[in-house]
């Protein structure tokens, strides 16, 4: 953990040094998320045959989020704010900082274990959460029953394209495709691409850094912390519990009891922002969580050890 504690504090003193302005932050992540991504993911998985695949290691995964968030949704009553919540406290920031720490820790081996767990990750979460969401909308404007399923449907119709047609699940389904031909990649695009995928993992971390250094906290942090609570300790707590009762050890339960310990992911807030509730809180819980992270991975990773 040392080496990543290091890339987000240097990206935190660049962003509070002024030496990134917070107005570069958008594009730095674009360069990340819609370049570097696809080319590590691309490459790693590219390499890989079906029959490699393990997905036990997965569906101890999804039972831990699937009993924490009917707990969260449960405990708060059920409406959008709940949902949201439910969905901060279950979903990881697998890409940005789940990759870039398996791929310095654990290597290839540790990142193909990962990247089977994202390459269903987002479509699974986001839209079993819009349908909840959107069924919690609907609910509330007590619309006619064929209005509002014919909205349902196309609003999880819209989630499924996006989530497929996405700069993350789309370039790892492209790379398992292409490995399964055989085929091999020539030296004159193997080698770029080698080195994107290189430059990915540090710059993603230097990246949080810099976000956190423009990230205010405010009123919001006694909820935020609480919220963190649940993500960056109960979550993998309960992860783990379903790789012992799954049979789930060592590589694999390590990396999927630590992306369950990974702080929560920013699509949380995209959600927040488009359903309008609880904006500012989680705001402050990414952050919190992201910060906290640096101290609660290490424990998990010594615990795990």
């Amino acid at each position: 953990m040392a080496p990543v504690a290091l890339l987000i504090g240097t990206g935190v003193a660049a962003g509070k040094l002024g030496w990134v302005k917070q107005e570069a932050v958008k594009g730095l992540s674009d360069l990340v998320f819609l370049l570097l991504t696809p080319a590590l993911m691309f490459r790693t998985m590219g390499q890989v045959r079906v029959e490699q695949l393990d997905f036990t290691p997965v569906a101890a995964y999804f039972a831990g989020i699937a009993v924490l968030f009917a707990g969260i949704v449960l405990g708060q009553g059920f409406g959008r704010r709940a949902v949201v919540l439910a969905l901060a406290g279950t979903y990881s920031n697998a890409v940005m900082v789940g990759t870039a720490l398996v791929s310095l820790v654990f290597g290839p081996q540790g990142l193909v274990t990962l990247l089977t767990l994202i390459s269903v990750h987002a479509l699974v979460m986001l839209t079993l959460t819009t349908l909840v969401l959107e069924w919690a909308v609907q609910r509330d404007q007590a619309m006619q029953t064929s209005t509002r399923w014919r909205g349902l449907c196309l609003t999880v119709g819209r989630a499924l394209k996006s989530t497929v047609l996405h700069p993350v699940p789309l370039p790892i389904l492209l790379g398992l495709a292409f490995a399964q031909t055989g085929l091999v990649l020539p030296q004159v695009i193997d080698k770029p691409l080698a080195l994107l995928a290189q430059a990915f993992a540090p710059l993603a971390l230097v990246l949080v850094g810099v976000t956190l250094a423009f990230t205010r906290v405010g009123s919001h942090w006694r909820g935020a912390l609480a919220l963190t609570g649940v993500k960056n300790l109960l979550h993998p707590l309960l992860v783990w519990m379903f790789c012992a009762l799954l049979g789930v050890q060592g590589l694999p339960a390590t990396v999927m009891v630590l992306t369950a310990a990974l702080p929560i992911g920013a699509n949380v807030f995209l959600f927040a922002q488009r359903y309008g509730v609880a904006q500012d809180l989680v705001t402050a819980s990414v952050a919190v969580s992201t910060a906290s992270a640096l101290v609660t991975l290490t424990a998990v990773l010594m615990l795990l050890s």
